[in-house]
């Protein structure tokens, strides 16, 4: 079966009760016990519900993977799944991470004495130098937030496998509709749900999938324990969301292109930063281990003051957090997505206050081309 085709039959898009083609949205919160010395396969809503199942059981099938947790954020399954981590361990991670997953992994789990060391990931030594005989986990994301850097993902799982480390990455961007790590030796993918996966910037949600039976208990641990779960209408547009994600991607990607070759050629644009162009240095990697390119890039204007213009007066655009949606969203990573990054760090890594970040929407790519053109 075609993975397009696979997106919307799964075995879990039809409710098994009444055959309706939409899976019900179970609001429950417990469930009547006919025999309390066996117990029924749903309990209490925090530890199963039938519309969160059939959610997780697309997920793990999109992702070719075995176990999916659902839970109320992306930053709820990044913090779930690096909970697993005992006091001591060390973290090994992409330089320009999403800014929240920074945040989390500095002041919040340093308080426990997780350390965590940031490094440039498209040079693979730069991992073995940062692995430590406390090292646990290297944690991936590819492309990157917000500069699109590509990691060669097989190269830096085999690192992490002679080292003894998990690895975990972060697969928002791509989608697994583009991109599915754990064929590449991943053993944990999580994602911001509420982008791509959703679509239509109407819930928040995230997930974690794996293939591994030992790493899926321990994560079910902490999302029981935590609690914090995907309530069913959510989990309900998530599945709503994915079934259309085969046709926003493809779109989404080919407006994306067009909207970056353009860009390349404006005198007013200093870089762009977007892996489907030839010249990007991640191209050839991102080609040999993903299906796609994705929809997102980001690119520096010569001036601030052009990029502030920018955001002041576009009308198809959104200014807006997040990304992944049917809509145009326009970020500025400095005061939105990175914000989190001190400022002499986000200067280091490239995150300069020139730098705009676009995630193409469902709109007329000639339409988004003139909002950022000729106006300005």
């Amino acid at each position: 079966m075609k993975y397009g085709t696979r997106i919307l039959h799964n075995e879990n898009e039809l409710d098994p009760y009444t055959g309706a083609l939409s899976i019900p949205i179970y609001q429950a919160s417990t469930y009547h016990q006919h025999d309390v010395d066996h117990p029924g396969k749903y309990e209490y809503s925090r530890s199963g519900n039938p519309t969160r199942e059939a959610l997780e059981k697309t997920l793990a099938a999109l992702e070719n993977g075995t176990h999916a947790y659902a839970f109320s954020s992306g930053m709820a399954a990044t913090s779930s799944s690096l909970a697993i981590l005992e006091q001591g361990d060390h973290v090994v991670a992409t330089a320009d991470i999403y800014g929240g997953s920074y945040r989390i992994l500095t002041r919040f789990f340093s308080k426990f004495g997780i350390t965590t060391t940031f490094v440039d990931m498209t040079r693979l030594e730069n991992i073995e130098a940062a692995i430590r005989p406390n090292s646990r986990l290297l944690f991936l994301e590819s492309p990157s937030n917000p500069l699109l850097k590509i990691t060669d993902i097989k190269e830096a799982t085999g690192i992490a496998r002679k080292h003894g480390l998990i690895t975990m990455i972060d697969n928002t961007f791509m989608s697994p509709y583009f991109q599915r790590p754990l064929d590449l030796g991943v053993d944990i993918v999580i994602h911001s749900a509420t982008k791509f996966l959703g679509g239509h910037s109407d819930v928040i949600g995230g997930a974690v999938i794996t293939k591994s039976d030992s790493l899926a208990s321990r994560i079910y641990f902490v999302q029981n324990g935590f609690g914090a779960i995907l309530g069913p209408q959510d989990c309900w547009l998530l599945l709503r969301g994915i079934k259309t994600l085969k046709a926003r991607m493809e779109l989404q990607q080919q407006s994306a292109t067009e909207i970056a070759q353009w860009l390349k050629k404006q005198s007013w644009v200093s870089d762009v930063y977007y892996p489907g162009l030839s010249d990007h240095p991640g191209h050839e990697i991102i080609k040999s281990q993903a299906t796609g390119f994705g929809a997102v890039l980001s690119f520096k204007t010569l001036t601030v003051e052009r990029a502030r213009q920018i955001m002041k007066e576009v009308k198809v655009w959104s200014v807006a957090v997040s990304l992944g949606g049917v809509e145009s969203i326009l970020s500025y990573p400095v005061k939105m997505s990175h914000a989190a990054i001190p400022p002499l760090d986000r200067e280091r890594l490239g995150i300069t206050d020139n730098l705009i970040r676009l995630s193409v929407g469902l709109e007329d790519a000639s339409d988004l081309i003139e909002d950022l053109g000729p106006n300005h």
